[in-house]
This record gives structure tokens, sequence and C-alpha cells, in this order.
């Protein structure tokens, strides 16, 4: 009966990573994930700190945030990210007026399960040549950190917007933190780094 248990909760895990793995796929297809975001996520789940549980609770926070975005008329969510980490919603990216970070922000704190929203949305432009720059910079700031073998990329999503780079996830220790930060600073182009990153156990 004691190995039958085992089997049946390793079965479950594998099922809960399989969701995870579809869920990030799915999004990747919807083009809501940068360059190479498939296989990052894929290494992300195979690393995160967090349950697989918290995983999927966060992604399908997520999911339903983004969802009501586009389907809302005054955001439509073309420009906007969203990252969630043990219920505390990231929102990155550019809109077009206060009215639309506002009700942004609105939609994405009514989504059950939310427990904070962090505005990280600005009210600018973005050129193609600047969009170009950014996923660059995203790209190779991810390479960092998963060539970092005390970071190995971990559950940390990076977010590049006209040069200034948003770090959201979850590390072990303040030193994996200030590691972080300072690969995405280290690359050519990053004008600002904004910190969103929590430590396990501590939160927010």
């Amino acid at each position: 009966m004691k190995y039958f248990n085992h089997f049946i909760g390793k079965k479950q895990d594998f099922f809960r990573f399989f969701i995870i793995l579809v869920i990030g796929f799915w999004l990747t297809s919807c083009g809501w994930i940068v360059v190479g975001g498939g296989a990052y996520e894929g290494y992300k789940v195979g690393t995160d700190p967090r349950t697989i549980g918290t995983q999927i609770d966060d992604r399908i926070i997520t999911s339903k945030v983004k969802l009501k975005l586009i389907e809302d008329p005054v955001t439509k969510a073309r420009k906007i990210d969203v990252d969630t980490v043990n219920g505390v919603v990231t929102l990155t990216g550019l809109v077009d007026s206060e009215e639309e970070r506002q009700r942004a922000i609105k939609i994405a704190a009514s989504v059950e399960g939310v427990r904070k929203v962090i505005n990280n949305l600005r009210i600018e432009k973005r050129t193609v040549v600047s969009y170009l720059s950014d996923k660059e910079i995203t790209a190779k700031i991810k390479v960092k950190l998963i060539e970092d073998s005390e970071l190995k990329a971990l559950s940390i999503d990076v977010d590049t917007v006209n040069g200034v780079v948003t770090l959201t996830g979850m590390v072990e220790s303040e030193r994996q933190k200030f590691k972080a930060i300072e690969h995405a600073k280290s690359v050519s182009g990053v004008k600002k780094v904004i910190d969103n990153l929590q430590i396990k156990g501590k939160g927010y």
C-alpha cells in the first residue's frame, strides 16, 4: 500500500507539472511570452521554488487577468504583461492614458485569488526599434540567468519596456536576488531595473 500511495503521488505531481506546461505553451501560442518563451517557461517550471499547486494557481490567475484585459474595451491588453507570484500580480507595459492604467489595475484586483497588484504600467509610446531592442535585452538577461549555476533562472520573469527591465518572481535568498539584479544591469541598453522579486518564505 505504501508503494501504491507513493506511485499515485508521483502520478499526481506529474499531472500537475503537465498542466503547467500546457498552460505555458498555450500562452506562448497566443503571443504573450517573449522570444524563446516556450522552452524558457518549461525550464522555469522545473526550477521554480514554489510548490506545483502554487504554480498552477498563479498561472490560472495570470490567465484570468489576461483574458479580462483582452475582453475589456479600454485596456484590450495589447501592451500589458501579467505575472503572478504567490497571488501577487505585476502589471508591466505601456498604456495610452491614466484611465487605461487605472482600469487595468482594477481588472487585475477583481480576479479571485489576487492578493495584491503591483503597477508597473507607464503612459508612453514605443517605436518598432525600441520594441526589437527590448526583446533583445530580455533574451540576453534570460540567458545570463539560466547560465548562472546558483540562479538557474528559478522563477524569474523578465520584461523590458523602453529599456526598463522588470524582474518578477521568486528566489531563495538575498544573495540570489542581488545576483539577478546585477545580471540585468550588466546587459547593454538597460536603463533601469525594477525589482519585484520575492524571497522564498518572506513574500510581500
